[in-house]
């Protein structure tokens, strides 16, 4: 019914709050399912993860870009969030209130996404459970989660970037 990806973005969403895992995630299926659309939910979806990433590390500017951009674009998706078991209306008034705390240098607390189909949230929890991590519950966060991209390895990314700009050469 639902992508498995898009249940695991939720899953880390909601669960350990790893919000560059839900990047990844998605990012992954976005490119396989969609990848030439700028304008495509699942890129509101990366933004979203992204600016909770940049805000719960102060990065006021980088987390009001990516949600923004969020926003504008998920605005436009009122009918296909309603489809992936969103409450529309609700998910566009958080993150403008969301903004707001963004603006106002406000520390970053994490949010719930308003899912409207039991049966997913039920999925979700599961899929949690099975995870071994706790649905809906705020623990802690680990530093290694904080500052993810900054301790992880990149030598994948750097050789994807040299490969693309070798072929952009050749064009």
């Amino acid at each position: 019914m639902y992508p498995t990806e898009y249940m695991q973005f939720l899953v880390h969403f909601h669960g350990d709050q790893d919000f560059f895992e839900c990047h990844e995630i998605l990012e992954d299926f976005w490119k396989k399912v969609d990848s030439r659309n700028k304008e495509s939910i699942w890129v509101g979806f990366i933004l979203m993860a992204v600016s909770c990433y940049h805000h719960r590390r102060e990065n006021f500017m980088g987390a009001e870009k990516t949600i923004q951009k969020s926003r504008k674009l998920l605005e436009k998706k009122k009918e296909a969030l309603r489809e992936l078991g969103l409450d529309d209306t609700r998910i566009i008034l958080l993150l403008k209130n969301q903004e707001d705390c963004i603006k106002n240098k406000q520390v970053f607390f994490p949010y719930h996404l308003p899912i409207s189909d039991p049966q997913l949230e039920r999925k979700c929890a599961q899929l949690a459970h099975s995870m071994g991590m706790k649905w809906k519950k705020s623990e802690p966060i680990s530093l290694e989660i904080i500052h993810r991209h900054v301790m992880r390895d990149r030598s994948i990314v750097i050789k994807e970037r040299e490969q693309a700009l070798k072929k952009k050469r050749r064009q």
